[in-house]
C-alpha cells in the first residue's frame, strides 16, 4: 500500500508545528454558533461546575497540536500506550459528574450517533468481564466503562474554537466545536465484541457498517469489483492514531463508475460514520461529500460473503474511512474516519 505524507499540508491549512492556543483562521468570520454549539457549550458547563478544583484541572486543558492529537484506540494499560489520551477516567466520578459528563457527549451528537457510542461502551464492559480472569496473572490491561476519558480542550464558547474528547478501548470521539462549525473527524469507532446480548437484545455496534459494506461489494457487476477489489491483501488500518497528515493513494472503484443507486449505496454506507454528528453538521458534511461522489473511491480486500472477514476504504476529497477486522476475526473490528482537508476543524482554526 503506497502511503503519501504531505509534508504541506500543515502550511496549507494553517496548521503550526508548535503548542499555542487555538484561534479562528485570520480573515475569515465564523458564523453564528448553531443550536447544536450552544447546546454543547451549555452542556460543557454544567459538567465543568459539578467538578473539584483537581478534577477541573484533569478536564480542562489547552487546545494546541499537541493535546488535541492524544487520542488512541487502545485499551489503558496497553503496552507502549503511554499517555496518549487527555481527560478524567469515568470511574474517577461520582455517578452525578458521570451523568453530566455522558450528557456532554451526548450534546454533540445525533441520537443515534450517541447509541453508536454507548454500544462500543458496553462491547467494552462486557469484554472487561470475560477478561477478569486475566487479572490474576498480573495483566495491566483494563476494559470496561470506568476506564473511558472524557476532555475539554479550549474553553466552551459560541464563538471560539474548543474541542470535546471523549475516549477509551476502540472510540476516540474528537469534536472540535467553532461557532457553528461542529467538526467530527478525525475519529475512531471498534468493537469488540462485535456482536453481544444486552437485556435481552441481540447489539452489534457496527452491524450496518458491516452489512452496507458488503451490500455494495455486491452490488457491483464483475467489471466494477474487479477494480474495487485490490489485488494484495490488507490486513489493518492505515489512518489511526499518529498518522496526521497522511493519506492513502486512491484505489479501487471510483464513484463516477457506478450507477445513480450504487452511488446512493455508497453515500449510505458513509453516512454511518458521519451520521454520528449532531444532525445539523451530519447533513452539512453529507452534502459535501455527496457534491464529490464521482470522485470518491471505494476499495475492497478479502473475500465478499457476508460473515468472513474483509478490509474495506473509502477515499474521497473531503471523506476517508477505513474498516478492519483484526486479526481475520469478525468479532474485532477498527475503523477510523478523516477528512484530509478538515480534521480538528484545520478550515476554520489555527493552533
Amino acid at each position: 500500500m503506497k502511503i503519501c505524507r504531505y509534508a504541506t499540508l500543515l502550511a496549507l491549512f494553517g496548521l503550526s508545528l508548535g503548542a499555542s492556543t487555538a484561534r479562528v483562521v485570520t480573515g475569515q468570520r465564523a458564523p453564528a454558533a448553531s443550536d447544536a454549539t450552544l447546546k454543547a457549550v451549555a452542556a460543557a458547563k454544567a459538567f465543568l461546575a459539578t467538578l473539584d478544583g483537581r478534577q477541573r484541572a484533569a478536564v480542562k486543558l489547552e487546545l494546541n497540536k499537541n493535546t488535541r492529537s492524544k487520542w488512541s484506540n487502545l485499551p489503558n494499560g496497553a503496552a507502549g500506550l503511554g499517555f496518549l489520551r487527555n481527560g478524567i477516567k469515568l470511574g474517577d466520578l461520582s455517578a452525578a459528574q458521570q451523568e453530566a459528563a455522558l450528557a456532554l457527549v451526548a450534546s454533540t451528537l445525533s441520537g443515534p450517533g450517541y447509541q453508536k457510542v454507548m454500544n462500543i461502551v458496553n462491547a467494552d464492559e462486557n469484554l472487561e468481564r470475560s477478561s477478569a480472569p486475566a487479572r490474576q496473572t498480573g495483566n495491566r490491561v483494563r476494559f470496561g466503562r470506568a476506564e473511558y476519558q472524557i476532555a475539554i480542550l479550549g474553553e466552551p464558547s459560541a464563538t471560539e474554537p474548543w474541542m470535546i474528547q471523549f475516549g477509551g478501548h476502540h472510540l476516540a470521539i474528537n469534536v472540535t466545536v467553532v461557532a457553528a462549525q461542529n467538526v467530527l473527524t478525525p475519529s475512531h469507532t471498534g468493537a469488540q465484541p462485535s456482536r453481544y446480548s444486552l437485556t435481552g437484545q441481540t447489539i452489534r455496534p457496527l452491524g450496518k457498517e458491516n452489512d452496507k459494506g458488503f451490500a455494495l461489494i455486491n452490488a457491483l457487476n464483475a467489471a466494477q469489483q474487479k477494480q474495487a477489489i485490490l489485488n494484495y491483501r490488507v490486513a489493518d488500518t492505515v489512518l489511526g492514531p499518529g498518522h496526521d497528515g497522511e493519506v492513502i493513494q486512491p484505489e479501487g472503484v471510483r464513484g463516477s463508475n457506478l450507477t445513480a443507486n450504487q452511488q446512493a449505496m455508497l453515500l449510505d454506507l458513509i453516512n454511518e460514520w458521519v451520521s454520528i454528528l449532531n444532525d445539523t453538521a451530519a447533513l452539512a458534511k453529507m452534502a459535501e461529500i455527496k457534491s464529490s461522489i464521482a470522485d470518491t473511491y471505494f476499495a475492497w480486500s478479502g473475500p465478499t460473503t457476508n460473515g468472513d472477514a474483509a478490509y474495506f476504504r473509502i477515499q474521497g476529497p473531503t471523506v476517508e474511512i477505513e474498516y478492519a477486522p483484526q486479526g481475520g476475526s469478525t468479532d474485532h473490528i477498527h475503523t477510523f474516519y478523516r477528512d484530509p482537508t478538515n480534521d480538528y476543524g484545520a478550515k476554520f482554526i489555527k493552533p
